[in-house]
C-alpha cells in the first residue's frame, strides 16, 4: 500500500469513527430526530420560530419521551438553540 492509499484509508476509518461517536451519542433514536425534523418542518410552514425550542418539546411530549432535557441540551450543544436552529444545524448533522 504506497502512502496516498494508507491516507485516504486513513482518512476514512477517521469518519466512520466519527460518525460511530455521533451516533452513540444520539440521546434518542435516530428515527425520532429524523420525525422531528419533520414535524418542525411541517410546524414551520404555518408559523415563524419564535426563538424557543416550544416546537420541540411539544414534539417530545407528544411522543411520551421522558428525557426532554437532556434532549434540549443535546440539542443546543450541536447548535440547535430554538426551532429554526435545530432544522438548520442539527438535521443537517444527520445526513
Amino acid at each position: 500500500m504506497d502512502e496516498k492509499q494508507r491516507k485516504k484509508q486513513l482518512i476514512k476509518e477517521f469518519k466512520q469513527k466519527q460518525i460511530e461517536e455521533f451516533e452513540q451519542s444520539l440521546p434518542m433514536e435516530r428515527k425520532l430526530f429524523e420525525k422531528l425534523f419533520d414535524y418542525l418542518d411541517n410546524k414551520f410552514e404555518e408559523n415563524d420560530c419564535d426563538d424557543t425550542n416550544k416546537m420541540t418539546t411539544e414534539f417530545l411530549k407528544k411522543n411520551k419521551i421522558e428525557n426532554i432535557q437532556l434532549i434540549l441540551n443535546w440539542l443546543s450543544e450541536n447548535g440547535g438553540y430554538c426551532d429554526c436552529e435545530i432544522l438548520a444545524n442539527v438535521e443537517e448533522k444527520f445526513e
